[in-house]
């Protein structure tokens, strides 16, 4: 063999030995993490707490449904007379929410139904909860996989 045959012969193991190192790397290499799933978060600012909850059970695909949202002060206590606003969809399709889903009641100790939510198709959707009380104007985004 001669010394061209050969250096050739070796730069194509060179070439296989890298692909199989580069394949091992990428079916090894961890998944992009998901969305943030938490249902308990602190607002955007900081001056709220609030948590999400369905009203009865996991929404399913299609269905009207209702949530409850519970807003506190970064001390705990309950915030009474808060405007929720309600706005989302899905952010991998660039759609918005198929409803208008609004705040109906407030229910004490900080709690308010919102209704009219529906999720039309599985996948990741954001519900974005605005809220106005005493304290100022905040937001949060909670992340959503059906």
């Amino acid at each position: 063999m001669t010394s061209a045959w050969r250096m050739v012969v070796g730069a194509f193991g060179l070439v296989a030995l890298a692909i199989g190192f580069l394949s091992v790397v990428f079916l090894t290499a961890p998944a992009a993490p998901g969305p943030d799933l938490a249902r308990s978060k602190n607002s955007a600012k900081g001056l709220y707490a609030l948590s999400i909850a369905p009203e009865a059970g996991e929404p399913r695909q299609g269905e009207l449904h209702a949530w409850v949202v519970t807003v506190k002060t970064r001390q705990g206590a309950p915030v009474e007379g808060a405007a929720i606003s309600v706005g989302g969809g899905m952010p991998e399709h660039a759609h918005g929410l198929p409803t208008s889903p609004e705040a109906t009641a407030y229910l004490g100790d900080g709690r308010y139904r919102i209704e009219g939510m529906k999720f039309s198709m599985p996948g990741w959707w954001q519900l974005k909860l605005g809220v106005s009380a005493p304290a100022g104007t905040d937001e949060a985004t909670f992340n959503l996989v059906l």
